[in-house]
């Protein structure tokens, strides 16, 4: 190949990422045209992406503490040459959705979540500093009416996400329990949900085991949010990348028909 040709295909590379966002701003604009409602996408990206995934075995903390994951050879490369595993999975397991059909005899599976809903704004709601001193620290309404004074108003069909620093603590027992074995980890209250539910918000994450902190006793959370249609995101990674507003989420959930959610890789376009 000519010294030009390859200059030219490097420019190309280096232009892609730019040209992707470029698109999908302009996907966006077509579709709000068409009279569908479309994805809000963030207006100036840096081209970063950031995972938002961890990767998991059967070793990942889970909420009844049986292993998410198992894998078993069906092909082997010897003798075959190529190799693939069986697995046994849990659907909420990992990184992953908690579809309406989690919490409701027959709400939205996660195969049935309207594709808009998977692209969003993200907005981030830090509790770091209360989560050092409160395992089973919460969101509530106040913290929502707060990032908003500081931020503005929270987009339509966001995904509002809390970051409480818990992922670090994955590979420790205090991810999932406390020093008595009970569990403790920080999720949003109530009060933060009924408001955003009242904000057109798509969906709520947590970087956490659950949507509602570790020491609730009638999953509140989960019994009104998910319900009325919404999803959630559990076990989230690397939120202290993120700024707290002007980021979009990309939400990869799984699509097999009937699920109550799934693994998902979530990630973050900066």
């Amino acid at each position: 190949m000519c010294n030009h040709c390859v200059i030219e295909n490097v420019k190309r590379n280096m232009l892609s990422r730019r040209s992707l966002f470029k698109g999908m701003a302009i996907a966006s604009a077509a579709v709000v045209a068409s009279g569908s409602r479309a994805p809000v996408l963030a207006q100036e990206t840096t081209g970063k992406v950031v995972d938002l995934t961890h990767a998991y075995d059967g070793s990942f903390p889970t909420f009844d503490g049986k292993p998410g994951i198992e894998y078993e050879w069906a092909v082997e490369f010897a003798g075959n040459g190529y190799q693939l595993h069986k697995l046994t999975i849990f659907e909420h397991t990992g990184t992953h959705i908690d579809a309406p059909f989690h919490f409701s005899a027959d709400g939205t599976s996660v195969d049935q979540i309207e594709p808009e809903k998977l692209v969003a704004p993200l907005a981030i709601i830090d509790i770091t500093d209360r989560a050092k001193d409160e395992a089973n620290a919460t969101v509530e309404a106040a913290d929502v009416e707060a990032w908003i004074s500081a931020n503005g108003e929270i987009p339509a069909g966001a995904v509002v996400a809390l970051r409480s620093g818990w992922a670090k603590k994955v590979t420790d027992p205090s991810f999932r329990n406390d020093g008595e074995g009970k569990f403790a980890f920080p999720g949003f209250g109530k009060s933060a949900t009924d408001l955003l539910a009242t904000l057109d918000v798509a969906a709520i994450g947590v970087d956490t085991l659950s949507l509602d902190p570790g020491n609730s006793a009638d999953f509140a959370v989960h019994n009104s949010w998910l319900p009325a249609g919404r999803y959630g995101i559990e076990c989230l990674n690397n939120l202290e990348e993120l700024p707290v507003k002007g980021a979009t989420i990309v939400v990869g959930a799984p699509k097999h028909k009937g699920g109550t959610g799934g693994p998902a890789r979530v990630l973050a376009l900066v």
